[in-house]
C-alpha cells in the first residue's frame, strides 16, 4: 500500500499534465513518500490521454483510466476512489491551480492529527469576479447552515481523506461538491480544513460556468435529502401523505356533515356538489393518497437495493 494516493480528474488539460506531473513528483521525493498519481480522463477531446500514456511509459508511478465520453467529475472521482491504494488519498485538479506543496501538511493533518477529512480552502483567490464571489459565498454560507459542516469552500477539489472514507462514500450526479457532506452522512465526523495556495489558471479555460451555483443548490437539497430519509422514504412522503389524507376526509366529513344539519333543521343548504370547499377536500384526499403510495413504493425499492447495507461495517478483529 502506498502512502498517498494523489487523484487527479481531468478534462481537456493537455498542456499541465507533464508540469503537474514533475511538480508532484518533485514534492513527493523530497518528502519520501510513495505514491501513485492517478489520472481520471473524463473524455477529454484533446491530446489528453495520449500525453497521459507516454508519462506512463516513463514514470512507473502514473496510473491512468479513460472514460468513453465526459460523464462528469463526480464520476471520474468515484472511479479514481475505486481505484486508489493509498493509505490516504489526495483529489486536486489538473489545471495546476491547486499546488502539490499543500500536499504534505494535508497528509500530516490526515495521519497525526487524526482527521477523516481535509478540505483546502482557497482563501484568496486569483480567478474571482463580482458576479462569481457573491454567488459562491451564498452558496457556502448555504451549505455550511443545512449541513452543519464549517467549511469555507465545499467545493474546493484539493481534499485529502483517509482510505476508508473514499472507500464507503459513493459520489454520484454532481455530488462532488458535497462530499464532506456524503462523509458526514457515513459516518466520519472528524472534517477538517486548511487554507491552501491558490494559482491563477495557466493553461485553457473554466470547465465550470455560472449554471453550477444554480445546480449546486438543488444538489445540495438533494444530498441532504437523500442523506436522511433516503433509506427510509416512508418516513417522510408516508407522513406526509396521511396528513393530507386526514385533512381531507375530516373537510369531506364536515362539508357533508353541515349539509345534513341544515337540511334536517329545515335550513337553507347547497347541495355538497357546489362547494369548492368539497373539491379541495377531494383533491387533498387524492394527494395524500398518491404521497403515501410514493412513500410504499420507495420503501419496496430502498429494500430490495443491493446498496442497502452497504458500507455500514468500519473495522473488524478476531477471525
Amino acid at each position: 500500500m502506498f502512502n498517498l494516493s494523489i487523484i487527479v480528474p481531468l478534462y481537456n488539460e493537455e498542456e499541465s499534465l507533464s508540469e503537474l506531473t514533475a511538480w508532484v513528483e518533485r514534492v513527493m521525493n523530497e518528502k519520501g513518500y510513495s505514491f501513485e498519481l492517478l489520472f481520471v480522463d473524463d473524455g477529454s477531446r484533446d491530446g489528453s490521454w495520449e500525453v497521459i500514456q507516454q508519462l506512463a511509459a516513463t514514470k512507473p508511478f502514473i496510473r491512468g483510466i479513460r472514460f468513453r465520453r465526459n460523464y462528469g467529475k463526480s464520476a471520474a472521482l468515484f472511479c479514481g476512489f475505486d481505484a486508489a491504494k493509498g493509505e490516504v488519498v489526495v483529489t486536486m485538479d489538473a489545471d495546476l491551480q491547486d499546488s502539490p506543496e499543500e500536499i504534505p501538511e494535508l497528509y500530516r493533518m490526515i495521519t497525526e492529527e487524526g482527521y477523516d477529512l481535509v478540505s483546502g480552502w482557497k482563501k484568496k483567490r486569483y480567478d474571482s469576479t463580482f458576479a462569481k464571489n457573491i454567488p459562491s459565498k451564498l452558496y457556502n454560507w448555504t451549505a455550511r447552515r443545512i449541513s452543519g459542516i464549517k467549511l469555507h469552500d465545499f467545493n474546493c477539489g484539493l481534499k485529502a481523506y483517509k482510505r476508508k472514507v473514499v472507500k464507503s462514500i459513493e459520489v454520484y450526479g454532481e455530488m462532488h461538491r458535497y462530499i464532506p457532506v456524503l462523509a458526514k452522512q457515513a459516518g466520519f465526523n472528524k472534517i477538517g480544513e486548511k487554507a491552501v495556495q491558490h494559482q491563477a489558471r495557466k493553461y485553457g479555460v473554466s470547465k465550470f460556468g455560472v449554471s453550477r451555483f444554480v445546480n449546486g443548490y438543488l444538489d445540495l437539497l438533494t444530498v441532504m435529502f437523500v442523506g436522511k430519509f433516503g433509506k427510509r422514504p416512508m418516513h417522510v412522503f408516508g407522513l406526509l401523505g396521511s396528513l393530507m389524507f386526514l385533512a381531507g376526509f375530516v373537510l369531506t366529513v364536515w362539508v357533508i356533515a353541515e349539509k345534513l344539519h341544515a337540511q334536517s333543521q329545515g335550513l337553507y343548504y347547497r347541495p355538497v356538489t357546489d362547494q369548492p370547499l368539497f373539491y379541495l377536500a377531494l383533491v387533498t384526499l387524492i394527494i395524500g393518497v398518491q404521497l403515501f403510495l410514493a412513500g410504499f413504493l420507495g420503501e419496496l425499492v430502498s429494500r430490495n437495493s443491493s446498496e442497502r447495507n452497504k458500507y455500514l461495517i468500519d473495522e473488524r478483529v478476531g477471525g
